[in-house]
């Protein structure tokens, strides 16, 4: 169960083949639970645990419930859930009954949350009761293709009888889980998964547009967890923290699902903490963990201890990471920092070499046994020559673990999936021994002096500024630029913002010449999307506004060096 080794041949020309057998998500609950019995699987802050022969358990019981309550294969159970034993038991007791499990951002409000309702057309929501208003001012509809219409509402959470539904809600039979979790299992209810089937959707953040609703087969799913699983070599013995949201791939598939293929054990809390990080990891005894974004960096950033090495913390998966702290975040802590490469629609394609030394943007060798990665030229996807730039394309050797497209995007879809490569959006390079490198976005490169500007490394330099939070790097056209971009840098500061001299005068000695900003904006905070990505292209679409500072103002001017 859960190895490469399994259903993997070679020919004479060592080309892999690999059968996906038996790649299902119940299936690998199923297997875990005779294997490793009443061993602890899940456990959470409230001090709730559960086994792996009760997780087995209890999704029966909740997949018979749904079964009663209407839920049919290929229908959608969209879930506003925060971390929590229900939603991992929403989640495969959807699946056993071959019926697809929508996952959907804690913060989502209003327009954001009325077009992930619409656009996947669930049967059934499953929400906890602290949510249930952000439903009232949102509108189902009827104007998709099927027209399916809510029919029932499932409760999470401590509460007294059926709560009032409005909104979208309204009128629906209103159900609690805990209720439902006393059904007694029926065989008929549970219908064998294949490795096939539509089983999640999972909607991207819609930084440029709609968010899209990414369509992910079992053996994706499957996927995702098992490459997370090999790479880090989890063993029963570990124990992973899982502090990052579930509706989100890396920790449901990276850390949960990655955990349940090798009999780990996992501790969830609701949300990252950067002042409880050392004593969770100390006193749950954590070996794995995960750090997306500016989490490693605030951890890094937290003031040392003589507890920072008293622990069990083997290794952490952070994406991604800063030449100026990452040696020095596995010297300090004793551990080693994993990088790889992958999103939603793609799965995980790359991870690091624990050979390697931790490079800043290197995500490792691509998983030839799993996928095709070329980077190629944006303008006509010919592969480029080691070490250009240009877009990471992807494509699947293994059947089903892919995307199968955006819902009800077809035109996204197609777009995505032209001259059949899936392409990423993102610039990157292949070195010379054939490592991915990440580089940017494509859409937040920027030109200038000639020059290809990456706004991730005069984002990271920037946010080395005391009393940074973070920023947003961009590049705008401007009449007498020539054609090329100025930089402006939005900053959210925790003070009051700094004399902007004073902050470029800091920021000259830390980067190239070209990459200075001509254009600084200090706020609060940023403008972010429901899933907590800047709104970079809002900023864009701004263009030169009247609050922006601008050095060639007082005449400050950048000497060549």
């Amino acid at each position: 169960m859960g190895t490469r080794d399994q259903g993997t041949n070679s020919d004479a020309a060592g080309v892999g083949t690999v059968s996906t057998d038996g790649w299902t998500l119940p299936e690998l609950v199923r297997q875990a639970a005779l294997s490793h019995g009443g061993r602890e699987f899940l456990s959470f802050e409230d001090g709730r645990t559960v086994s792996y022969a009760g997780f087995d358990e209890l999704t029966d019981r909740l997949a018979t419930a749904l079964a009663d309550i209407g839920l049919q294969p290929g229908d959608r159970l969209l879930g506003l859930l925060t971390n929590s034993a229900e939603f991992m038991l929403l989640m495969i007791a959807t699946h056993k009954r071959r019926a697809i499990f929508v996952p959907v951002n804690t913060d989502l409000r209003g327009a954001f949350l009325e077009h992930q309702v619409r656009n996947s057309e669930p049967r059934v929501v499953a929400v906890d009761r602290g949510l249930l208003d952000r439903f009232d001012d949102v509108d189902a509809g009827a104007d998709s293709q099927a027209g399916q219409q809510i029919e029932t509402t499932l409760l999470v959470g401590d509460g007294n009888g059926a709560d009032a539904a409005a909104g979208a809600l309204a009128g629906t039979a209103v159900l609690s889980v805990g209720d439902l979790l006393r059904t007694e299992p029926r065989a008929d209810a549970l219908p064998e998964a294949e490795p096939s089937d539509v089983c999640t959707i999972m909607y991207t953040s819609g930084t440029t547009g709609p968010a899209k609703g990414v369509l992910m087969p079992q053996a994706h799913c499957y996927l995702f967890g098992l490459a997370t699983a090999e790479r880090l070599d989890i063993s029963p013995d570990d124990r992973f923290f899982c502090c990052m949201p579930l509706f989100h791939a890396n920790g449901l598939f990276m850390q949960v699902y990655a955990s349940l293929h090798r009999g780990a054990s996992v501790y969830v809390t609701k949300r990252f903490s950067v002042g409880q990080w050392l004593d969770t990891v100390i006193g749950q005894g954590i070996t794995l963990t995960n750090a997306l974004g500016v989490m490693p960096e605030f951890i890094w950033r937290s003031p040392r201890t003589d507890r920072d090495r008293s622990h069990q913390l083997r290794a952490v998966i952070a994406l991604p990471v800063a030449a100026e702290w990452a040696a020095e975040f596995e010297e300090r802590f004793g551990v080693q920092i994993v990088q790889g490469y992958g999103m939603t629609e793609v799965n995980m394609v790359a991870y690091t070499d624990p050979a390697d030394p931790v490079m800043s943007g290197c995500a490792g060798p691509p998983l030839d046994v799993y996928f095709e990665v070329i980077v190629a030229d944006p303008a006509t996807d010919l592969p480029l020559p080691p070490n250009e730039i240009g877009e990471i394309l992807v494509r699947p050797k293994v059947p089903f673990c892919f995307n199968v497209g955006y819902h009800q995007m077809t035109d996204k879809t197609v777009a995505a999936w032209r001259n059949l490569w899936f392409h990423t959006g993102d610039a990157g390079r292949l070195d010379e021994s054939g490592r991915l490198h990440f580089v940017d976005r494509l859409n937040d490169r920027i030109r200038r002096r000639g020059e290809n500007i990456s706004s991730y490394e005069v984002e990271t330099v920037i946010n080395g500024y005391a009393g940074v939070i973070e920023c947003a790097v961009v590049g705008l056209r401007v009449e007498g630029a020539g054609g090329e971009d100025e930089v402006l840098a939005v900053v959210a500061v925790s003070g009051p913002a700094p004399d902007p001299v004073h902050f470029l005068d800091w920021c000259v000695p830390r980067m190239p010449r070209h990459s200075v900003p001509r254009y600084l904006h200090f706020v609060r905070e940023l403008d972010k999307t429901a899933s907590g990505k800047i709104r970079k292209q809002a900023i864009r679409d701004a263009g030169v506004t009247p609050d922006l500072w601008d050095r060639e103002s007082v005449g400050y001017t950048v000497a060549r060096g």
